[in-house]
């Protein structure tokens, strides 16, 4: 039995609808997030940690800490995972002044966005599940912010480059690229694993639903 023209046109508005609503929302959500002015205190409680950072450091950090609420936003409520460690004490400190993170938390996303510690790419972060989907939504959406290609980067986005570039204690570092990859790799991860760099040749590419439109997708080798 066909289906009536009246409901097909409904149904096809329903969806422009839907998809106006999500892309006025992430609008909106980026202006709270890079509208946004970080209370002061928090820069001394971030000294407390890291009493080595100097100002132009610390701008840094929040500038890395907004590209993860960004990420946040614009997975519409999808698991993203903190790859940074100095920028998640940052994110603690926030926590803590409970009503404003409260308000901020509010504009930005439309509801509040609990903590989740700080972690480095897993060992196979194209399969592991939960940690490796929330990771590669950071990486997808950092690098989109920066006009990087999430599979084939020139250079890290800023909230994956941060705890190299401030020689931070126990930080997690990143390549963009898996040949820069030594013997003795340490606590250096491959970002373009992640992000379906070029190591992932033809395999690349989003799987349905979670994948693929949000970096929830993965490559089928290469990596990491």
């Amino acid at each position: 039995m066909a289906v009536p023209i009246r409901i097909l046109l409904a149904s096809l508005v329903l969806v422009l609808i839907v998809l106006l609503y999500r892309r006025w929302r992430r609008a909106a959500a980026r202006r709270a997030i890079l509208g946004y002015a970080f209370p002061g205190f928090l820069r001394a409680k971030l000294r407390t940690h890291h009493p080595a950072l100097g100002d132009s450091a610390i701008d840094d950090v929040e500038r890395g800490l907004r590209q993860f609420f960004i990420a946040s936003a614009m997975a519409g409520g999808r698991y993203v995972a903190m790859p940074s460690k100095v920028a998640d004490s940052l994110w603690h400190e926030f926590i803590l002044h409970t009503r404003g993170y409260e308000s901020f938390c509010r504009r930005a996303f439309g509801r509040l966005l609990h903590h989740t510690p700080a972690e480095a790419m897993p060992a196979n972060a194209k399969t592991d599940g939960t940690k490796g989907a929330g990771l590669r939504r950071a990486w997808f959406w950092s690098c989109k912010e920066e006009g990087i290609d999430p599979r084939k980067p020139d250079r890290l986005p800023m909230l994956f480059a941060l705890d190299a570039a401030l020689a931070i204690e126990g930080g997690y570092r990143y390549v963009p690229d898996c040949t820069l990859l030594g013997v003795d790799r340490g606590n250096t991860h491959c970002a373009a694993g992640v992000g379906c760099g070029s190591s992932c040749g033809s395999s690349c590419g989003g799987g349905s639903g979670d994948g693929g439109a949000d970096g929830g997708g993965g490559c089928g080798g290469g990596g990491d």
